[in-house]
């Protein structure tokens, strides 16, 4: 199933290309379908652009209309994005940070995320995902997860409310491996990961996730995220408000060791 947010632009241009080469080539719209077995109004679709062509359409037609690879040029385009269209300067500055500082009140944050953990969550987007961009986006989640281990020096500090350990997301045995993630990555020299139990009157922790991050370049960034819209700060006035309320989150958690054996009590009772 696919979304109308989804590279509408590459869809319509890439449709339109099909229609193209197909009446040059005086090839009609049934001959494409009976070809490609597809049927008329789904062709339809893919030449207006409301729906992705799919990589057999373009192949046929690129062959039905000796269009000599120009046609199969465009698959490249319609590839999936990795991130939300929102989140992408997050992403990017993620990517060269030299430490993040990151607090998450209801799911495990994206870079402690076991792939089951991440697929079930991607796939059941609203609306959905179809998927092929449910894979693009869990695989480039796992890829961004790869600095934990690679980059030793960059330091990586997680405050997880309660609430998030608690949540069946993907049921018990999605959750029960997903703590014992944390337990192991917990153990990494460059990572921190403390839990803010529920009732230690950390209300600044009530108002969503935050992050901060440092360049190489040591200017500081914060990011806070919602439905459908994320915004990354580098206004230090700003910024320094997002650190203080992270810093009053980071004084009511646990600490480390604390926090280890707290989510090895919440595995246990799974």
């Amino acid at each position: 199933m696919t979304t109308p947010k989804q590279n509408p632009m590459a869809w319509k241009y890439c449709g339109d290309q099909i229609k193209r080469w197909r009446e040059q080539a005086g090839v009609t719209r049934e001959q494409l379908c009976l070809a490609s077995s597809y049927d008329y109004e789904s062709v339809r679709s893919m030449e207006a652009g409301r729906r992705k062509p799919s990589l057999k359409l373009l192949t046929v037609a690129d062959e039905l209309c000796n269009a000599r690879g120009m046609l199969l040029g465009a698959t490249d385009f319609l590839k999936p994005e990795k991130f939300p269209t929102y989140s992408q300067g997050y992403t990017d500055a993620e990517s060269r940070a030299i430490a993040i500082q990151w607090y998450e009140g209801l799911l495990i944050p994206g870079l402690l995320q076991t792939e089951e953990y991440a697929r079930e969550l991607l796939s059941h987007s609203c609306p959905p995902l179809d998927d092929e961009t449910v894979d693009a986006r869990v695989a480039a989640r796992l890829q961004r997860q790869e600095r934990l281990h690679r980059s030793l020096t960059v330091m990586f500090s997680f405050v997880i409310y309660e609430a998030a350990l608690r949540s069946m997301v993907g049921g018990r045995s999605c959750m029960k491996h997903q703590l014992h993630h944390l337990l192991e990555l917990g153990k990494l020299r460059n990572v921190s990961v403390q839990v803010l139990p529920v009732g230690r009157g950390a209300y600044q922790g009530l108002g969503g996730s935050l992050i901060l991050l440092e360049s190489p370049e040591h200017d500081h960034f914060a990011y806070i995220e919602g439905q459908e819209t994320g915004v990354l700060y580098a206004d230090p006035d700003k910024v320094s408000v997002l650190t203080r309320r992270h810093g009053m989150i980071s004084q009511q958690a646990l600490s480390a060791d604390g926090s280890m054996e707290f989510v090895r009590q919440v595995a246990e009772e799974l």
